[in-house]
């Protein structure tokens, strides 16, 4: 038998918090720990009724101590709610009224994988915001959904070929010193350690 995920439960109100932990205890693939335990937890289950900035800080709070997937429980998930736990960094969403021990269990395995779990009527609409974000907002600026731009992944795609500052600067008509600003803007984002780190930041990432 697979070892059971060690999952902590919370929610303000202790009647939610002691009904999702009698479910998901009854249930052999997880094992529920204590808030002592936190830091050994693989997924926090987290119950609110909406995705407000209390939420958010108690998502944030759980990360830092220990446990960095978080499934949300939540009464009302609409857009708003969808896009600010996923800026929290929320793992999976559920409603309410749709968190029944089964799914709640897909919801949390899910999450111990790497993966995530959203109702689908939702996901296309975040879908369409982040595809409408990259269009009108990051696009005109140069920028995308990407961690790196495009001037900066044609710098780094040029230092990767074997090219120094001069001659990405040459290649580019930048100056020495706009090339120089763009590498250090790219190692200081993303605290990396030099310009090589960034290239092989930039390979893993399929960017180059």
């Amino acid at each position: 038998m697979p070892t059971p995920v060690p999952v902590y439960v919370y929610s303000q109100d202790p009647l939610t918090q002691a009904g999702l932990t009698a479910g998901l205890r009854s249930r052999p693939e997880i094992e529920v720990v204590f808030e002592c335990g936190l830091d050994r937890a693989a997924v926090a289950v987290v119950a609110a009724d909406d995705m407000s900035a209390s939420s958010v800080s108690t998502v944030r709070a759980i990360q830092r101590n220990g446990c960095p997937k978080v499934v949300m429980v939540l009464g009302c998930l609409d857009d708003e709610a969808v896009l600010a736990a996923v800026e929290a960094g929320a793992s999976g969403m559920l409603r309410r009224a749709e968190a029944s021990p089964e799914r709640l269990v897909e919801a949390v395995c899910a999450a111990a994988r790497g993966e995530a779990t959203l109702a689908s009527d939702l996901l296309g609409r975040l879908l369409e915001q982040v595809g409408r974000a990259q269009r009108q907002i990051l696009g005109p600026r140069g920028l995308s959904l990407r961690s790196l731009s495009d001037r900066e992944v044609e710098v780094l795609r040029l230092i990767a070929d074997g090219m120094d500052t001069a001659e990405v600067a040459n290649r580019l008509a930048y100056s020495e010193r706009t090339v120089k600003n763009v590498l250090y803007g790219v190692t200081s984002r993303l605290q990396l350690r030099n310009r090589t780190h960034a290239v092989a930041f930039a390979v893993r990432q399929g960017l180059i």
